[in-house]
């Protein structure tokens, strides 16, 4: 310790994810979306606890109630408390957003690293199926889903996981045909490590950069496509409520007088891409070696 004192020029060597760290918090933006994000995450798990008020509680002397002390967010045409309805809809939101990131990256990163492994027409036919499953109207894939299995919470994340995965597919793909020329995996290759030692040891650790990035901004695309499923009518069903259910319930309030039943989920709808994308952003720039210079 006292030889690094003495030399202020030599500092002892960090972990990727402090490395990640130390330049993230140098980002004011990012770290506001960082805490937005664990926020929404903690307003999900608490805040019905907070509320103190039922999520299916119908009360029809209290409804259409602006915000107050007793609403915080003031109550809907049912007489039903929006704070604890936020908070609920947060919980479906989320994690149809993480569930459907966490599919996109398990299918793309194994799809996307076989892709560009194997190579030559293992590699061509691989992504001429990816580029026509990407071709299928993601509307219509939705509605066919909902006839056949029904409209419900899995409905919606599978729809998006059909093709949401290709994105990260070609970017996974397009490291691995980069990546796969470096001397220490041919190497590894030449000792005999087949794809999935290469994947798991050398390809998928030194892409996370770009994956990473890839997945905090696919969360806020899919809980986006998810509103706007739901605004549709072809989200979440009854009782569920997720924020874009929530939009979509308060239109005709908006048309009554009663516009804050619409703003306060599109808010945190809002609220939430922003936090995720200025979040992305930081860890673009924090994961950039160029960047840290």
């Amino acid at each position: 310790m006292e030889w690094i004192r003495s030399n202020p020029g030599t500092q002892p060597s960090r972990s990727f994810l402090s490395e990640t760290w130390f330049h993230l918090k140098k980002n004011p933006l990012a770290v506001t979306g960082l805490f937005v994000i664990i926020s929404l995450f903690l307003l999900a798990i608490f805040g019905p606890w907070i509320s103190g008020y039922s999520y299916f509680e119908q009360n029809l002397s209290e409804r259409n109630l602006y915000p107050s002390v007793s609403h915080w967010f003031g109550t809907d045409p049912l007489g039903r408390d929006i704070f604890t309805r936020v908070s609920y809809g947060a919980r479906f939101s989320l994690f149809i957003g993480v569930a459907a990131a966490t599919l996109d990256f398990i299918i793309g990163v194994i799809y996307g690293g076989i892709s560009g492994l194997k190579g030559g027409w293992v590699d061509t036919v691989m992504m001429r199926i990816a580029e026509a499953l990407y071709g299928i109207p993601y509307l219509l894939t939705v509605i066919l889903l909902s006839v056949f299995l029904g409209q419900g919470l899995w409905s919606v994340i599978i729809a998006m996981a059909i093709t949401g995965w290709i994105p990260m597919a070609r970017l996974v793909r397009g490291q691995v045909l980069q990546m796969k020329e470096q001397e220490y995996v041919q190497a590894s290759r030449s000792f005999g490590g087949g794809t999935r030692w290469l994947l798991r040891k050398h390809i998928v650790p030194n892409t996370m950069g770009p994956i990473l990035v890839n997945l905090t901004l696919t969360v806020p695309s899919a809980i986006f496509a998810e509103a706007t499923l739901s605004f549709l009518g072809l989200g979440l069903s009854a009782p569920r409520a997720s924020w874009g259910t929530m939009v979509n319930d308060g239109l005709v309030s908006l048309l009554t007088g009663y516009s804050y039943q619409l703003l306060i989920p599109a808010f945190f709808i809002s609220l939430t891409m922003f936090a995720f994308n200025v979040l992305g952003d930081g860890l673009r720039d924090a994961l950039d070696p160029r960047m840290r210079k």
